[in-house]
């Protein structure tokens, strides 16, 4: 309403007075590649918000802060954060003046991936994710169409932002090959300018209209939580977060920086390293939370989280999951490398995109291939020591993804009816135990495998290879035990054991790695 309104109108005075001291420091700078990129930065984002006024002016005051926000509001949003992402890995090309460091396009050097290195992790960073946000925005689009009732115009601006995107991409390569011609870079910032205009404007519109949808329906500020403590509402947005999920994640990131850094890595750079990763965990998981609240609500075990009862509305969860988002990006990239930033996104974007909202809800493979979101903590943590990534992140990356299915369907098998009931395609649901319990052995035969891979490429020692035999072989046993309780009446009881050690697993296997990076050869 008007009050939203006075607060961007206010948020755009702050901001040109801080692109005003920006532009002052970027001079006496030199145009240093940090100053380039903040600059550019504040830049786009007055012109979001700007885009922001406009599209709120057009609604009604008064709309409702509770409303369903599935892929046509959460898909858009998504995209624009990634442009936004985009148009900074741009800047900071210019900034590092690193834009003709490789003289061919679409490969670099005549390698589709070319040695990561300081100078060159910019420009290999920027044609990476000028690919991935191609597919996001594709992504949403598809999304965008498939749901029914999604408004006509965010489709409509996503398409165009597409074509425009596909043009841009044209307009990179004639940078290259006219070695920056001063018309191919003034063409390139116009267009990334009208594809952020477009994508936010399909964003905005999204949000506004599941707004006024059920401000119409009569869901507005009469049906809103009643007002809990402060003590009760910071409870309850960390509850949004998963903190129990966040933790797992952690458990892998920091054993990787161990054995990038062949010993102990920076504890600065650690606690830099989990405090990123944490918000980016933190913000996926809202995310996850704000597009499945309606299926939360027909199963027993997520009834009662805060979207579901109300403690929260969904716009304040959107609010804290896009700041979470931004935070965890922004200090990654200010504390460990621009690498390690780049996947906190692809994470981020992975999870909720491809995982959340096409994939959950559509194959009982869902957890197979959206587990590689999950899989990306230890390459996070390997990056952000070295800022690059080689074939023993690689292996970390499979380890994690082939123990996200035992992991996850164990859980599931416990938990069927709950998915049944809300009409979610879990494996146990759609193929039965028997199946389920045969798939979870021959993920946990994958899974040793690749443990035992990791330690004829990592070179690790005796400590770690006694682990990943010992636990392997625990794992491999349990996983066959279930196969033969499905028949019987220890179902439920041997896939909570296995759910259990599970965890225990992965924990006690990647301290194994800590320990054996830190033990001298």
């Amino acid at each position: 309403g008007r009050r939203s309104l006075q607060g961007a109108s206010l948020a755009l005075l702050v901001l040109v007075i801080f692109q005003a001291w920006l532009g002052r420091q970027t001079v006496l700078e030199f145009n240093s590649g940090q100053s380039v990129t903040a600059h550019l930065a504040t830049a786009m984002a007055f012109v979001g918000l700007q885009v922001w006024v406009l599209a709120r002016s057009g609604y009604p005051e008064r709309l409702s802060g509770i409303f369903e926000a599935r892929g046509a509001v959460i898909a858009p949003i998504i995209a624009a954060g990634s442009i936004y992402a985009l148009l900074m890995f741009g800047s900071n090309v210019t900034g590092t003046d690193t834009g003709l460091l490789y003289p061919d396009w679409p490969l670099m050097g005549g390698a589709a991936f070319p040695p990561v290195t300081e100078l060159s992790t910019p420009h290999i960073v920027h044609r990476y994710a000028t690919g991935i946000v191609g597919l996001i925005l594709f992504s949403a689009l598809w999304i965008v169409r498939r749901e029914p009732g999604s408004p006509r115009q965010t489709a409509r601006l996503l398409t165009a932002a597409i074509g425009l995107f596909l043009v841009q991409c044209l307009i990179g390569a004639l940078q290259i090959l006219t070695k920056l011609a001063p018309w191919t870079q003034t063409l390139h910032v116009a267009l990334a300018t009208l594809i952020w205009i477009l994508v936010v404007g399909a964003a905005a519109i999204a949000l506004l209209e599941a707004r006024r949808a059920n401000t119409e329906s009569g869901g507005g500020a009469e049906q809103a939580a009643p007002r809990s403590s402060t003590r009760s509402m910071l409870s309850a947005y960390i509850a949004l977060t998963k903190p129990r999920i966040v933790e797992l994640l952690l458990i892998t990131t920091v054993p990787a920086m161990f054995l990038a850094a062949q010993g102990v890595p920076p504890l600065i750079l650690v606690l830099c390293t989990l405090i990123g990763g944490t918000l980016s965990a933190a913000s996926a998981n809202v995310f996850n939370c704000i597009v499945d609240a309606d299926i939360d609500k027909q199963m027993t075990r997520t009834a009662g989280r805060p979207l579901v009862t109300g403690e929260i509305s969904t716009g304040a969860a959107l609010l804290f999951a896009s700041v979470l988002g931004a935070a965890s990006f922004l200090f990654l990239a200010a504390t460990t490398t621009l690498m390690a930033a780049f996947l906190s996104l692809l994470a981020i974007g992975f999870y909720v995109l491809i995982y959340t909202l096409i994939l959950k809800r559509s194959t009982p493979q869902n957890i197979v291939i959206g587990g590689a979101a999950g899989a990306l903590p230890p390459v996070i943590g390997w990056a952000a020591v070295t800022g690059d990534i080689s074939l023993a992140p690689i292996l970390l990356f499979a380890l994690v993804f082939y123990w996200t299915p035992p992991h996850f369907w164990a859980l599931a098998l416990r938990i069927g009816p709950d998915y049944a009931a809300a009409g979610v395609p879990m494996l146990p649901v759609t193929a039965g135990p028997a199946e389920t319990a045969r798939q979870i052995w021959l993920y946990t035969i994958l899974l040793v495998v690749m443990s035992l891979m990791l330690w004829l490429v990592a070179g690790m020692g005796a400590v770690y290879l006694t682990v990943a035999i010992t636990f392997g072989a625990v794992f491999l046993l349990r996983a066959w035990r279930l196969r033969s309780e499905v028949l019987g009446d220890g179902l439920l009881r041997g896939a909570t054991r296995l759910y259990r050690f599970s965890i225990t697993y992965l924990t006690v296997l990647f301290a194994a790695i800590a320990i054996d990076a830190i033990l001298p050869r």
